[in-house]
């Protein structure tokens, strides 16, 4: 989530995630949904922004801090698309596996 944005930055050697694919940031997910907000909790502050197609609809805007550290992501994929191939069981299964560390709540919220 904190990498560049690739639609503004070239990188001949991008960081690598645990599976061996390239670190990408949240540039691709926003550019594939409709719309992402994102939350950042640091222990020096926190902040979340809302994009819409990828594009940025306003600032960073301060949120209250609350203890906390970590990623929120929340985002609605682009219906144009097409429909995913993936089912909840299996990015749960996935993304244990690759990141044992991580705490992934999947909520599917239809209509």
């Amino acid at each position: 989530m904190a990498t560049k944005d690739l639609r503004f930055f070239d990188s001949d050697a991008p960081d690598l995630l645990p599976d061996g694919l390239p670190r990408r940031g949240m540039s691709v997910v926003a550019a594939l949904s409709e719309w992402l907000v994102h939350v950042n909790r640091r222990v020096d502050g926190a902040w979340t922004q809302r994009y819409e197609h990828g594009v940025p609809v306003g600032d960073l805007e301060a949120v209250e801090a609350d203890g906390t550290t970590g990623t929120l992501v929340h985002f609605k994929p682009d219906e144009s698309l097409g429909a995913l191939s993936l089912t909840e069981d299996g990015v749960c299964a996935y993304l244990a596996r690759v990141w044992p560390q991580l705490d992934v709540l999947v909520e599917a919220r239809r209509g």
